[in-house]
């Protein structure tokens, strides 16, 4: 039997007498970008594993072999030549009679640069598929960086023909069509998918659909870990022609899930294993921040972070996340009084400090207050205090941070969420100082939710027990940057601010959609005009863990000059 399928200009002939049964490995790797060697270590492992699982294919995440995304570090000709040369090797290794790779790289052919699939088998490349479906929205900017590829035919793999897709050719039912008719057998889907809130479930009714359209299973791998702003969950999944799970790998971590598949007169069918259960969404959330902030620390190579602890609930949130990505002995803990912190702050922060097991050390900021106070004292005659004199505190804290940071080579973590980030309540310069943040894209009631849910759940990361003082949670929000003052003096209730943000943000929403959800459309103009009004900030802010569909920086970019007022 011999099936050929022209595309522009190779031809992948199946000789091979066809298969009865087929053991694929659905290899779930958190590669780093740019640590190639690093990479191809793990490809290797995961594939000396597979063996001893009987498996005889072994299919990784989207470009596995660089990481994703490389940007355009991939445009560099010597991160190419040593992306080939990787490959090399790693083609090299399945002359062993093992099983085959299907692994994804950045590739050139023909003189342009592609996201590729590449069958490894018998110590040589065998077969290449470039991606069609390139995304260029949200995060994505692929068509950038990378040439279309053409709509591919299947994968010949030891007498069985594979359906190979790059993630985004699973979005659209073109690939997969122009794949069915043209011969596949099973679909394949190598995919570097980045955590989203819903996004779990976009996934499986895109995978649902392409085994509908095609009634054919379908072989999802995601990628795992953090990469800069962005974190994916693993998850990787086997759906049956009949649309239903046959098998699951873990969210949150390496997984390697062997799956054994045997042909049903013309048809594939893939025994079932254990499914493991979904998780909440706060939950993911949560395992989200801890894992990108873990892999974002390890893979820049920091010996631990430094927060500044105000006994508030968001400073509490990212030293629970922080111990619990790093471990209490690399998370170091900064109190920071001023005349304005209550008795209440300082002891909810020491007893943070205590069920965290973390050291915590305290730090006046009054000298600074006084020293400014006495620099300025003559060029501010004539002028009554006001948040001037509240951001000086907080820049005077953030510089106490970053001179620890240099001293002693810890990241400072910014504890800003993104209700705060959103509308500018915040003080450039100082607490949205920082080398990363995990609650950027955590709006204000989900941090309250955040926190309730570590509380009661610790045991689903391993770390059982309350993080913070029931009163951290339920005190009034507040700066302390005067006497008694709380967010709310600024700033709409939380639950209506967030549900306008999400408007605003999420869905692009106009004033009079807005009031017509019932939300007071002066209150609305105003969150509308505070959110442009702080783009120049969140400009300056550090990168933090995306969650939201429309996370600020790459997701959601809107001009710094903008005179635009809502108003039709």
């Amino acid at each position: 039997m011999v099936f050929q399928w022209h595309s522009l200009g190779y031809i992948d002939a199946m000789t091979d007498t066809p298969a009865n049964t087929l053991a694929i490995a659905l290899a779930q790797i958190n590669p780093t970008v740019g640590d190639i060697d690093g990479n191809v270590e793990r490809i290797l492992g995961a594939r000396a594993d597979a063996a001893k699982l009987g498996a005889e294919l072994v299919v990784t995440g989207e470009l596995c072999v660089s990481g994703y995304p490389p940007e355009d570090l991939v445009l560099k000709r010597a991160f190419q030549g040593v992306i080939e040369k990787a490959v090399a090797t790693l083609a090299a290794a399945t002359n062993d009679g093992g099983p085959g790779l299907l692994i994804g790289a950045p590739w050139l052919g023909e003189d342009k640069l592609y996201n590729a699939a590449l069958m490894l088998d018998g110590g040589k490349i065998t077969a290449t598929r470039f991606k069609h479906e390139l995304p260029n929205y949200g995060v994505f900017d692929e068509k950038r960086i990378f040439s279309q590829g053409p709509l591919p035919g299947p994968v010949a793999f030891r007498g069985v023909r594979l359906g190979v897709m790059i993630c985004e050719d699973m979005w659209t039912p073109d690939v997969a069509e122009c794949l069915v008719e043209s011969g596949a057998e099973i679909l394949v889907v190598i995919n570097g998918s980045p955590f989203e809130t819903d996004k779990t479930d976009d996934r499986l009714s895109l995978a649902v659909a392409r085994a509908a359209e095609t009634n054919l299973p379908l072989a999802y791998v995601n990628l795992i870990g953090g990469q800069d702003e962005l974190v994916f969950d693993g998850a990787s999944f086997v759906l049956g022609a009949d649309k239903k799970y046959k098998a699951k790998g873990a969210a949150w971590k390496e997984d390697l899930v062997v799956t054994f598949w045997k042909r049903d007169g013309d048809a594939w069918t893939c025994d079932e294993t254990p499914i493991p259960p979904s998780v909440s969404e706060e939950e993911a959330i949560y395992q989200a921040m801890v894992l990108g902030l873990r892999d974002y620390v390890g893979k820049n190579g920091f010996p631990g972070v430094l927060i500044g602890l105000s006994g508030g609930i968001d400073s509490a949130l990212t030293a629970a996340v922080a111990v619990d990505a790093l471990g209490p002995e690399r998370v170091h803990l900064v109190m920071m009084p001023s005349p304005f912190t209550s008795d209440e702050s300082v002891e909810d922060a020491e007893e943070i400090a205590r069920l965290l097991g973390c050291r915590l050390d305290s730090i006046a900021i009054n000298p600074a207050m006084d020293a400014f106070d006495d620099m300025l004292a003559e060029i501010f005659t004539g002028h009554a205090p006001d948040t001037t004199e509240e951001n000086i505190q907080a820049r005077a804290r953030g510089m106490t941070l970053m001179a620890l940071s240099n001293k002693f080579g810890y990241m400072v973590l910014s504890t800003g969420n993104k209700s705060e980030m959103s509308v500018g309540y915040a003080t450039l310069y100082g607490d949205m100082c920082g080398g990363y943040s995990v609650l950027k894209d955590v709006y204000k009631t989900t941090v309250f939710e955040l926190c309730r849910w570590r509380n009661e759940n610790g045991e689903a990361i391993g770390q059982g027990g309350p993080v913070m003082p029931e009163r951290v949670i339920t005190k009034p929000p507040s700066a302390e940057l005067k006497p008694d003052q709380t967010d709310q003096d600024t700033l709409p209730p939380y639950d209506e601010l967030d549900a306008i943000l999400q408007c605003l943000i999420e869905h692009e929403m106009s004033l009079d959609d807005i009031a017509a959800r019932g939300h007071d459309i002066k209150t609305a103009e105003k969150v509308w005009h505070m959110l442009d009004r702080a783009e120049y900030k969140r400009r300056q802010g550090p990168p933090g863990v995306k969650i939201t569909r429309r996370a600020f920086g790459r997701d959601r970019r809107y001009p710094l000059t903008n005179r635009f007022t809502g108003k039709v």
